[in-house]
């Protein structure tokens, strides 16, 4: 298990960018939440096997098809196991 807490910056908000990224989160088998953090960033916690997580990365670093990802902070952690699913956090 890996756990990687990225913030996804660029025009990522008001573009359907959580909700897409948890039909992926939700496809692939993660756990963890995702949020807007900011007016241009939206952040999120992934956690899974490792390969699944990297998955996600590279999908992030695309986005929804209305998105434009400037760039991604990723800082990969100690996976707790404390998720049981995938959600939105406010």
């Amino acid at each position: 298990m890996k756990c990687a807490h990225i913030f996804i910056i660029g025009d990522v908000i008001g573009v359907g960018f959580r909700a897409w990224t948890v039909r992926n989160a939700n496809e692939l088998g993660l756990t963890g939440w995702v949020r807007n953090a900011d007016n241009k960033t939206v952040e999120a916690v992934f956690e899974a096997d490792v390969e699944k997580v990297k998955e996600m990365i590279e999908r992030c670093r695309k986005g929804p098809e209305v998105a434009w990802v400037e760039k991604l902070e990723i800082k990969w952690e100690v996976a707790t196991g404390e998720f049981v699913i995938f959600q939105i956090r406010n």
